[in-house]
């Protein structure tokens, strides 16, 4: 989710939620320490040299339970961070800390933030000797199949 999805879904919000990817909530009473930019340059193993940028929002659930973080301030964070740090409208980044610190791409369900797992992949499949994927064919549909060879059918 970008940030600007993320500043027109707050602009319609009461509340402020997030949803852990097991189903249970932040607590209600966590803080947003962070709003940031982080910026990743990287060599896949490849050798293709990359650049990714995300905007990070760090989630802490501190024991201060009378907190409450409205979409009005988490807007006006949003809005100093982008004039202070020059942030753009990139993919947002969740932080989280469980027992280490989680990272999660972020999603709404139309009431509440959803943090989705991040997930790992080869970026250059070509070069790492990765098998294809084989086609998966299931053996009973190929009963609907004209399975018959006759001349001039193409099945040769």
């Amino acid at each position: 989710m970008k940030l600007s999805e993320i500043k027109k879904q707050l602009s319609t919000l009461d509340n402020v939620a997030f949803v852990l990817p097991n189903g249970t909530y932040v607590p209600e009473h966590f803080h947003v320490t962070e709003v940031g930019m982080i910026t990743k340059n990287f060599i896949d193993c490849g050798g293709k040299v990359r650049n990714e940028k995300v905007v990070n929002f760090q989630l802490w659930d501190a024991n201060d339970f009378e907190h409450r973080l409205k979409p009005k301030k988490l807007l006006d964070i949003i809005a100093l961070s982008e004039q202070i740090l020059g942030i753009e409208d990139y993919e947002v980044e969740v932080e989280f800390q469980a027992e280490t610190i989680g990272k999660y791409d972020l999603g709404f369900n139309g009431a509440a933030f959803t943090l989705l797992n991040k997930q790992t992949a080869c970026l250059a499949e070509d070069q790492c000797g990765i098998p294809v994927a084989k086609q998966k064919v299931v053996l009973s549909d190929m009963g609907n199949q004209n399975t018959s060879c006759t001349p001039g059918g193409g099945c040769c």
